[in-house]
């Protein structure tokens, strides 16, 4: 049976975010019948497409670009019927308590939905320094369990000195024969484990006080200059590949305010991927969690859309 103060809505679920988890959920909820509606965005792109060759997304053992994979996430998503609409999101709110209903504004409109799934992802915080945009996917990387075994044998740098950093640097020692620690300090904000770990570790040179100045290359990288911040000296370390861990910013500026993040903006899920507003989920790598991979992206937006399944039941007042 249907409750009978339900209101007039125009979807079941609006899912903002067109990367793995979104299209994932898409194609979750367009085959479970709901009535959804995927705003993937005009003017951001998934990260994934910007990814030259992904290696290890299960059942492609060939590999396969970023850009080619989410066309095929979004091609079986629209077999199943999922209405698309690229336009960005200026605003999220709610606009009734019982039962809740939130508003999605986007393009020149706003749309009524019982139930939100928020994958709008994150990106890597960049540098900003010349070179590092040119190469990037041709030697400058953020993400050192997608392209570190491209690096077998070869010289790499990593910039940082926070965990993340520290954690990717010793796995990239299982592939390159040299890593250099490029860290703007002269110690590590690093986990004490870490740190011994980074600094028995043969394989690792640390290079401290200094700053990355600039990526050089030709047609793919070749090493980075590097500023010592006492001296002001400048050199350059000949490298094949830069992995940049200098923090990352999640794209959740339109739900401050609505649910809980973390202090740099994650937002807040329990294991179910609910958030503390009630039909709000959220998936991908813009929720507080350890890894983000596609595959674990992809993961999210189904278990995601399942849990908003139950809620959407809940809420209408059916009955199995």
């Amino acid at each position: 049976m249907t409750h009978a103060n339900l209101p007039d809505t125009d979807y079941d679920m609006i899912i903002i975010g067109g990367g793995p988890a979104g299209y994932t959920a898409g194609i979750y909820a367009a085959r479970a019948a709901l009535k959804t509606l995927l705003v993937e965005g005009a003017g951001t792109v998934s990260q994934i497409t910007i990814t030259d060759m992904i290696e290890n997304y299960p059942g492609i053992p060939e590999g396969i670009g970023g850009f080619e994979l989410m066309q095929l996430f979004k091609k079986q998503a629209q077999k199943f019927g999922l209405e698309i609409l690229p336009k960005d999101v200026t605003g999220v709110r709610k606009v009734s308590d019982s039962p809740v209903v939130w508003e999605v504004a986007a393009g020149d409109r706003a749309y009524k939905t019982l139930s939100i799934i928020a994958a709008t992802g994150a990106m890597w915080r960049s540098l900003g320094v010349p070179g590092e945009a040119q190469f990037a996917g041709k030697g400058v990387s953020y993400c050192a369990t997608c392209d570190g075994p491209f690096y077998r044998n070869r010289t790499v740098v990593v910039v940082g000195g926070g965990d993340t950093a520290i954690q990717e640097a010793l796995f990239l020692t299982h592939f390159a024969s040299k890593v250099f620690v490029i860290h703007r300090r002269d110690r590590l904000r690093a986990a004490g484990m870490l740190q011994n770990r980074a600094f028995a570790e043969k394989k690792i040179e640390f290079v401290w006080n200094a700053t990355v100045e600039e990526v050089t290359g030709s047609e793919f990288v070749t090493g980075v200059k590097v500023k010592d911040v006492r001296t002001g000296k400048i050199s350059e370390i000949a490298a094949d590949g830069a992995f940049i861990f200098v923090g990352r910013l999640p794209y959740t500026d339109m739900f401050k305010g609505l649910v809980a993040m973390d202090k740099t903006g994650f937002i807040l899920t329990d294991e179910n991927l609910r958030t503390d507003a009630p039909g709000i989920f959220s998936a991908g790598d813009c929720r507080a969690k350890l890894f983000r991979q596609v595959v674990t992206a992809a993961g999210d937006g189904a278990n995601a859309v399942h849990s908003a399944e139950l809620y959407l039941d809940e809420v209408k007042g059916q009955v199995y």
